[in-house]
């Protein structure tokens, strides 16, 4: 068969077949990138408002899609244990558009922002001595395009969608590995939280077919890792419901009304079931003044936090209180929307762009997540991909925190648990400092599932130590 001939087969299964078949078929005779290419990496030795750096900090811009139109930021640190033989982790921030400086500064990177209410001054930061770099080397990645500091040199190019994003993501790995030819032997994992449940998937099933056609740079891809990860999209919200009646957060009696009138599809209401609708807003409205990423903290609006900032000498108290509660996060911060400003004020300053070699006149302004992203939403179900990949060979390893409003850990469990694997360690506590950590169960294909009790949409911000413990674990090949 003929060039012509195979691209219009090919375009007429893209129909007919599900999706993650067609990558199974189109991609490996897609492109083969030239190894040699003009990748934009300066070294960072000092960042305003923390000062000269203890570990070994990168960032820099690779050119993707056609022309090289795309450009990606990224923020690269090396391991701070083996650096030679520990893995490497390519991080992509949820969203989509959600900036990787949250991963790097406010979830599981060296850096942590100082929980100082913002008074005009620049933001400090301060270590994390539970940073995943203790154990392995960390690429967070600034995707889509218009996330974070990347951004686009035409206006098409600012257009993208969820395969492209995975399309996106190979290529930079593989410029980026072809420029850091010492870590092409490392063991190599894609990791990302939230709606990166979705965005992971396809790039390793984009990577996993590039190193069938042999493409060069191979990648010594092992595996991946997800942290409350949106999976089937929107029907895993559903699960919200249930979750919240286990929480305590409505009656049993409204419970038994929403299972009865709605038989589960809590997001796709019939228009002409009032029973049902009228169950859900009752349920709204009792879940209004809830932090929906962790039921347990405090919730932050305009009129909250004017209130708690008028109460002056409690203030303090307030704040001793709040510390003693979280001691191992956050101890003074009133609430995680207060803290997560602190990113935007310190990565508009331009002696930071400058530090971090930002390059001027690319984006407007820097904002933590992008609200209007060209995105178009192609893949809604990535179960396949978990399938045809753990089918390869590939670890996983799913975590969740207990406390997640946002994407409960039942959802995630009931996905998993729906791929049919047969169990080889079942459900168990994890211990860490001889206390629990959370629950675990090992599945055949490598694919283990974890909570992480009492935290919450972003596991590591709330318990970075048990988190790193976890990974550490996994990544060494041990049981939790």
């Amino acid at each position: 068969m003929d060039g012509g001939k195979l691209i219009l087969v090919l375009s007429y299964l893209q129909y007919v077949y599900p999706l993650f078949i067609i990558y199974l078929f189109f991609l490996p005779v897609h492109r083969t990138p030239s190894p040699h290419f003009d990748v934009s990496t300066s070294s960072v030795k000092y960042l305003p408002g923390f000062g000269f750096l203890p570990f070994q900090l990168d960032t820099g811009y690779i050119g993707v899609g056609e022309g090289e139109e795309v450009q990606l930021f990224y923020y690269f640190v090396k391991s701070e244990s083996d650096p030679e033989t520990d893995p490497l982790i390519l991080w992509i921030t949820g969203g989509p558009g959600c900036s990787s400086l949250e991963g790097l500064t406010m979830e599981f990177g060296p850096l942590h922002f100082d929980d100082m209410e913002y008074n005009g001054s620049l933001p400090t930061l301060s270590l994390n001595t539970h940073s995943w770099t203790k154990v392995a080397s960390i690429i967070f990645l600034d995707l889509p395009v218009k996330t974070g500091f990347s951004y686009a040199t035409t206006k098409k190019a600012n257009q993208t969608d969820n395969l492209q994003t995975g399309e996106h993501a190979y290529q930079f790995l593989q410029k980026w590995l072809a420029n850091h030819s010492e870590f092409l032997q490392n063991p190599i994992y894609i990791g990302g939280d939230s709606y990166s449940g979705t965005t992971v998937p396809i790039v390793v099933q984009t990577i996993s077919n590039g190193n069938d056609a042999k493409t060069k740079p191979m990648i010594n891809l092992k595996g991946y890792i997800l942290g409350n990860p949106l999976t089937i999209n929107p029907d895993e919200l559903n699960y919200r419901i249930p979750f919240a009646h286990g929480m305590g957060l409505l009656s049993d009696d409204l419970y038994k009304a929403l299972v009865s009138n709605c038989k589960g599809e809590y997001q796709n209401i019939a228009t002409n079931n009032s029973a049902c609708s009228n169950n859900v807003r009752t349920f709204n409205k009792l879940c209004e003044g809830i932090n929906k990423e962790h039921i347990l903290e405090p919730l932050c609006d305009s009129v909250s936090l004017k209130r708690y900032r008028s109460v002056g000498r409690k203030t303090s108290l307030y704040a001793k209180l709040h510390k003693l509660e979280n001691s191992m996060v956050l101890p003074g911060v009133k609430c995680l929307e207060d803290w997560r400003k602190l990113s935007v004020h310190w990565a508009n300053d331009d002696s930071v762009q400058e530090a971090l070699h930002v390059r001027k006149g690319t984006i407007e302004n820097w904002t933590r997540c992008r609200g209007d992203l060209s995105f178009t939403y192609n893949v809604y179900n990535v179960v396949p991909y978990h399938a045809n990949l753990s089918a390869k060979g590939y670890r996983s390893l799913i975590y969740s925190g207990d406390h997640d409003l946002t994407i409960p850990f039942i959802s995630t469990e009931a996905w998993i648990e729906s791929l049919n694997y047969s169990v080889i360690d079942n459900w168990r506590k994890w211990i860490v400092n001889g206390q629990v950590a959370g629950y675990t169960k090992t599945y055949s294909n490598n694919l283990t599932f974890a909570t992480v009790k009492g935290s919450g949409h972003v596991a590591p911000l709330w318990k970075p130590l048990e988190c790193l413990t976890m990974l550490t674990k996994w990544i060494s090949y041990k049981q939790l």
